[in-house]
């Protein structure tokens, strides 16, 4: 085996050499599930009461509970590392640049698992904080395949190399083989050259002057089918699958994520029509969902209930006509002035206090001017002024005695509103996962550029070892967590329930990528925090990441329960 400061072996398609390394891969999962197995027992037994998982055992508990998390997440990373290298040698794909992406993504995943896993900037979990002895974890990964990965798969050779063969290729090319088949890549092609056409040229005027993204572009978009790409055909849009849309939200967001968001607004809202509304809801929805003709907007949360959606207060009253009165205050609510429809949750029934009693509308109203933004009556409306994500702006907004149509109630039946929106919980936080990955590409991308144009001590700045181990681990990590998100969009186009896998790509998605645009700000040194520069405007847009769809720790506790059910 090598040792420290010797090379694992080079990739060669088809020979014997690499089936060593994929080997050294493969061999060191078992090892990995079984720490996982040991973990989730010796945190089942701390959150455990009468042989139940107990809510407030859980939370005294949380750090063990979501260092489970994570571990569980890092397992599933590395098994889909393992899937995507496999598939690639078995159509002869798996060349030198995905070689080193795979064995540095091992060694720098299994180290930290032995090591510690970083939750956060300040949160380190390791094996003592779940339970378990650290030394028998130890044992159990103390094979001579892990400690081969351990000991050279991350090495200052092996990032020194990647980057070199990274400056070989097109500025527009991603790293690495993404194992999708040929039609996802036509499409993944189509909308990359769109972004550098129309989106990146712009993205950083509309973020410096806080604008809502030109309506032209919305209308380019539809004419792509990008707001019907997955709504079925019977309803005017393209059928297409769920891994479609995760291509076309990555390679938006890696223009800008205000671009590469607008499609999630409407998948959100088809979601709820397909899985909760009535026959005629979705002969009249979803057709001028698909077609861009209406805009939706997402009014869920409230002022003082943040991820407590049981705790909304917002109520709809209905009245003599059979219509509903809306009357309460939202946060949070993106793109909401010149939308056309929101899917509002309200508690229709006053007399609870938890989800039971929430309905879900399709609330209509009149899309606003930039004079009057909220010209429906019994609305009113303020601008939140946000770091970034700023394309779609976001607002606060009060309701008082708004009209709903007693037809607009979804699916017809009070009562039902947190149960139709928990099912789209699957496909938003795969969208969110997906824009992760496009932002952490757009700050490599970024960052690559600046490395190679700017001059220090006589030579570029790719030239030195710890800007270009930056930017080799930017790689490999936004690999890692476009795998996790393809494999969690699979399971969802398989009718398999996903929530789990999509919790787990949303959750690594987002610290990718917000280590992406921190350290691409690094690079640029004193210029990165001057906002004429894109990467300021990227470090902005990644932070918001880790908070919506479920902020981490929430994401990390609703993946912890699902393990320790």
């Amino acid at each position: 085996m090598p040792h420290d400061g010797q090379d694992l072996p080079k990739a060669e398609a088809g020979g014997a050499i690499l089936d060593t390394l994929l080997t050294l891969t493969e061999k060191s999962l078992a090892p990995v599930d079984a720490l996982l197995a040991q973990a989730r027992e010796a945190v089942r037994d701390r959150v455990s009461d009468g042989g139940r998982v107990s809510g407030a055992l859980l939370e005294q508990n949380q750090t063990a509970a979501h260092g489970l998390a994570w571990l569980a997440t890092y397992a599933q990373s590395l098994n889909q590392m393992q899937a995507w290298a496999e598939r690639l040698d078995g159509q002869g794909r798996f060349g030198e640049i995905e070689q080193l992406i795979h064995q540095i993504a091992f060694g720098e995943y299994l180290q930290q698992i032995r090591g510690g896993i970083p939750m956060s900037q300040g949160e380190i979990v390791r094996m003592r904080d779940m339970g378990l002895d650290d030394r028998m974890a130890m044992s159990v990964l103390d094979t001579s395949e892990i400690e081969a990965l351990c000991q050279n798969g991350n090495s200052q050779r092996a990032r020194t190399r990647l980057v070199e063969l990274m400056q070989e290729q097109s500025a527009n090319i991603t790293v690495g083989a993404t194992g999708l088949d040929d039609e996802l890549e036509m499409i993944r092609e189509q909308f990359r050259r769109y972004a550098v056409e129309r989106v990146e040229p712009n993205a950083h005027e509309w973020h410096l002057k806080d604008e809502l993204i030109p309506m032209e572009i919305i209308e380019e978009l539809a004419e792509m089918g990008v707001f019907g790409l997955t709504i079925p055909e019977e309803y005017g849009g393209f059928g297409l699958s769920k891994a479609s849309m995760v291509v076309v939200s990555e390679e938006l967001s890696r223009g800008y994520i205000g671009v590469g968001s607008l499609g999630t607004r409407s998948e959100i809202a088809a979601e709820l029509i397909l899985a909760g509304g009535t026959d005629a809801q979705k002969e009249y929805w979803l057709p001028k969902l698909s077609s861009a003709e209406i805009l939706p907007t997402a009014v869920f949360t409230e002022p003082n209930t943040g991820s407590d959606l049981g705790s909304l207060r917002t109520r709809a009253v209905k009245d003599e006509n059979g219509d509903y009165k809306v009357t309460g205050n939202k946060t949070w609510i993106t793109h909401a002035a010149r939308t056309h429809v929101m899917t509002l949750l309200a508690r229709t029934d006053p007399n609870t206090t938890d989800h039971k009693g929430l309905s879900m509308f399709l609330a209509e109203k009149t899309p606003g001017t930039d004079e009057d933004p909220f010209p429906t009556e019994g609305m009113t409306g303020g601008e939140i002024e946000v770091l970034g994500y700023r394309g779609m702006k976001e607002y606060e907004l009060g309701f008082d005695n708004f009209h709903v149509k007693g037809e607009n109630l979804l699916g017809g039946e009070e009562g039902q509103g947190f149960k139709q929106l928990m099912k789209t919980f699957e496909a938003a936080r795969i969208q969110t996962a997906a824009r992760a990955v496009g932002v952490a590409q757009s700050a490599l991308d970024i960052a690559m550029r600046y490395a190679q144009d700017r001059k220090q001590f006589g030579k570029a700045l790719i030239e030195f070892p710890r800007v270009s181990g930056k930017l080799a681990m930017m790689a490999v990590e936004i690999m890692v967590a476009r795998q996790l998100t393809y494999f969690s969009a699979w399971e969802k186009d398989h009718d398999q329930r996903c929530d789990l896998e999509a919790g787990m790509a949303k959750l690594l998605g987002a610290r990718v990528a917000w280590a992406a645009a921190d350290n691409g700000l690094q690079i640029h040194g004193g210029n990165g925090f001057a906002l004429e520069y894109s990467i300021s405007r990227v470090l902005c847009d990644a932070r918001i990441l880790n908070i919506f769809e479920g902020a981490a720790e929430i994401q990390a506790q609703v993946i912890a329960r699902r393990l320790l059910g």
